[in-house]
């Protein structure tokens, strides 16, 4: 069984159809129609957009997340990781002083 290749829609096609899809008055159904894709290509567009991939999609309602941005949360979560691991360690030395001063 061979996989079916689609074609490779751009960004700007991509945000062009969700932000179709969500209007008040659109259907996703008929701008799928109008567009000659799924329905659910649409939906997985949205379900991307709304977890702003950084491969699919640098900003929602002009709001930069572009790598950068991305780069920067990674670290500073990093960073909060080694922070709660040191917090810790000096938990349990502290414990450790603790009884051993009794």
């Amino acid at each position: 069984m061979s996989k079916h290749r689609h074609p490779a829609y751009t960004e700007e096609f991509r945000k062009e159809a969700v932000r179709m899809a969500g209007l008040p008055d659109r259907k996703a159904s008929e701008v799928a129609e109008q567009l000659g894709i799924s329905v659910q290509q649409i939906y997985n567009w949205k379900r991307q957009f709304s977890r702003l991939s950084e491969k699919q999609f640098n900003s929602l309602e002009g709001v930069d997340y572009s790598r950068k941005e991305s780069d920067e949360v990674k670290n500073l979560k990093r960073e909060n990781h080694r922070l709660k691991q040191e917090n810790e360690f000096l938990k349990k030395v502290s414990a450790y002083f603790a009884k051993h001063q009794e």
